[in-house]
């Protein structure tokens, strides 16, 4: 329909309609009188009828005008309602795209809160390991892993990614407590090929832990690499930050203080030119003062 009607001519014709002068409608729209009065001249070369009589400072609709006039007006409008109904809707749901680990140890645990504040916002929340492209995934904010330097989006740390080893209680009785970092060694490693692990007994002073013993498991998330370790059935690296309510449980524990942190963290991302919005501002706003300390 685009190629055979110019649509915005339709807009200055209803606007020059209503006002009854090329002037004031150009006015409204922010346009010159002169481009008014082209955009009507070439609507009416289209249409091939004359729209307007011309007449000492004022324009009259002509009979072929006054016929188009309600349907023009009436389309118009309906168009600009069919875009606020759109836009309202959009306005009321957030697409939040996470890691699974992110999702399953903080956000479901915390985005009730979020919803008290704004209960306005219907929440949707979808996760994977890969990394989305806003311009053709449907998500409006996503938790990322890295180091924050993806062109194109506003980017906020939300929480450091340390790691360390952690186990059960149990699991450390088991050897007579876990007292030096070579003592895990003793034990089930889960992982063990996971490159945190080497960077974290290399930091402890052990540089060859023979990881090449273990099972060369990968199981995806951190939340099951700590399920196991809940289960007492090996010892996981995780970031303790995911695992607080587990460690005031009593399911796992941290048996050294040292942490390492290879450069990648999790931040909050989107597109830069969506900053402004409502939606995702409110949800910036609470996830950082959600998450001061562990930004």
């Amino acid at each position: 329909m685009s190629r055979n009607l110019p649509l915005n001519a339709l807009r200055v014709f209803e606007a020059a309609a209503r006002h009854g002068s090329f002037t004031r409608a150009g006015d409204e729209l922010g346009m010159t009188q002169t481009a008014v009065s082209y955009q009507v001249k070439l609507l009416e070369e289209t249409l091939g009828e004359t729209l307007f009589l011309r007449q000492p400072r004022q324009v009259v609709l002509s009979e072929a005008g006054e016929r188009l006039l309600p349907k023009v007006a009436e389309g118009l409008g309906k168009l600009a309602e069919a875009i606020a109904d759109l836009r309202g809707a959009s306005e009321q749901k957030l697409h939040i795209h996470s890691t699974p680990t992110f999702a399953l140890q903080w956000l479901s645990r915390t985005l009730g809160d979020f919803q008290l504040r704004h209960p306005n916002v219907a929440v949707r929340l979808s996760t994977s390991q890969d990394v989305i492209d806003f311009a053709k995934d449907e998500a409006d904010v996503a938790i990322r892993w890295g180091k924050g330097d993806w062109p194109g989006l506003e980017c906020h740390r939300v929480m450091r990614m340390n790691f360390t080893p952690m186990l059960s209680p149990a699991l450390s009785e088991s050897i007579g407590g876990v007292k030096a970092p070579a003592d895990l060694l003793k034990l089930p490693i889960v992982s063990a090929r996971d490159i945190w692990w080497r960077t974290w007994f290399s930091a402890a002073g052990i540089d060859d832990p023979d990881l090449e013993r273990y099972p060369p498991n990968e199981l995806g998330t951190q939340t099951i690499d700590a399920q196991i370790a809940i289960a007492s059935q090996g010892v996981a690296i995780l970031n303790p930050g995911h695992f607080r309510a587990e460690v005031a449980a009593g399911q796992l524990f941290q048996p050294f203080e040292l942490t390492c942190n290879d450069g990648r963290d999790y931040w909050l991302a989107y597109p830069q030119s969506r900053r402004g919005i409502p939606k995702i501002r409110a949800f910036r706003d609470w996830i950082l003062t959600a998450l001061p300390q562990e930004a």
